[in-house]
């Protein structure tokens, strides 16, 4: 049984290998962003009550998908990849975003999560560097469940945003850097725990990218101590962008109400 899930879920190579921007990452991302749109038309008119519940169950969706993957990562690679743990933004995430609509003390701060939700799944999903690295089928299992997951999560981001972005307000933009500096902590955490070698084992993460830069620019020595506050800068300006956004959209629809 196990080589014959084997075989179905390993990488794929030998043929087409999937890139960035190539023809297979642009059908993930249209189905992704299409996927988004057909949901936020259908929901057109509906209460807001409609709208989070059709929120809630994407997200419901993703988190089962997260969940299911430690159970087949062993079949398709032979072993759990731990670097999947919920340390990054994108896998974080997930797992909060579910529990916000599930644990009354976090429900004040879930647009907060679901914005950073969007905006970790939406980058990767726009560059997908983790799959990329390991040059396989556009269609392996591998490449099909980050995509998909990753686009999952980015159809939750937009349908919250579209739901409850009105309470996103400039004068509570402290739950942004606040949701960040818990992000940054809890990586930086993960990272510390889990970086090192003994007996036999010899791992080097970088959550969140707490560590080093995802591109390597910056020397060693200097970048544990700027990426932390960097990416915290960089998310929180990509933040305010979409409060901008949001406001705009708010605007307009507040004139075309008082007409």
């Amino acid at each position: 049984m196990y080589s014959f899930l084997h075989h179905i879920l390993s990488d794929k190579k030998g043929g087409a290998v999937f890139t960035c921007f190539g023809g297979w990452h642009f059908i993930y991302i249209f189905l992704a962003l299409g996927a988004a749109a057909v949901l936020l038309w259908r929901l057109k008119g509906c209460s807001r009550d409609q709208k989070l519940r059709s929120a809630r169950t994407v997200g419901a969706v993703a988190f089962g998908l997260y969940v299911a993957d430690f159970f087949l990562m062993p079949l398709a690679y032979g072993e759990i990849d731990i670097e999947k743990l919920p340390f990054h933004a994108c896998t974080a995430m997930c797992v909060i975003c579910f529990l916000s609509h599930r644990i009354a003390c976090l429900e004040r701060h879930r647009p907060s999560f679901a914005l950073l939700a969007f905006l970790s799944n939406f980058v990767y999903l726009i560059y997908p560097a983790g799959v990329m690295w390991h040059r396989v089928g556009p269609l392996s299992y591998r490449v099909v469940q980050t995509l998909l997951f990753h686009g999952i999560m980015t159809v939750y981001g937009i349908l919250m945003l579209a739901c409850e972005g009105e309470r996103l307000r400039f004068r509570t933009c402290w739950r942004e850097l606040t949701t960040l500096l818990a992000m940054t902590l809890w990586a930086l955490l993960g990272n510390l725990v889990y970086n090192g070698e003994s007996e036999g084992y010899s791992h080097f993460f970088n959550w969140f990218f707490v560590v080093r830069d995802p591109f390597y620019l910056l020397p060693e020595g200097v970048s544990p101590f700027v990426m932390p506050f960097l990416n915290m800068v960089v998310f929180f300006a990509a933040e305010m962008l979409v409060y901008l956004v949001l406001h705009w959209i708010h605007l307009r629809e507040k004139a075309a109400s008082g007409r």
